[in-house]
């Protein structure tokens, strides 16, 4: 059976696995996948991202990050904008600004996937896809 929104099934991981308090979590990888884990890693929300070959598919491994104790959540929400059957855009002048700056929106634009003070600095709009916080 093939999946209709994979980018949300690989936010609902990493939400679940950091609701349980997992170490790592494995997500199917691709191209989208790749970017969101690294917009994550440089925006400290996870600790790292490992790709894994398994045969004829590769994995993505993220490593979630917490604070000094595993009480201490540094992802405590992580949201799907734009699903398949509603995609939602922003222009530059409506980019959204998440907890009023505090999390991230994950932005698809033309020039590649970023986070929303990235795009409002490069001047584009986009798809956006998640909000982390």
């Amino acid at each position: 059976m093939t999946m209709s929104d994979p980018i949300a099934d690989m936010l609902t991981r990493i939400r679940n696995a950091n609701t349980a308090k997992h170490d790592t979590v494995d997500v199917p990888s691709s191209k989208m996948k790749l970017a969101i884990a690294k917009i994550l890693l440089d925006e400290g929300y996870i600790s790292r991202y490992d790709l894994i070959d398994e045969g004829s598919y590769q994995t993505i491994r993220i490593s979630l990050k917490y604070g000094k104790d595993k009480n201490e959540k540094i992802i405590s929400g992580i949201k799907r904008i734009s699903k398949p059957g509603l995609r939602v855009y922003a222009n530059t002048e409506n980019m959204p600004k998440v907890l009023g700056g505090l999390g991230i929106a994950i932005v698809s634009t033309n020039k590649g996937v970023m986070t929303d003070k990235e795009a409002r600095k490069e001047n584009v709009g986009g798809e956006v896809i998640a909000y982390v916080w």
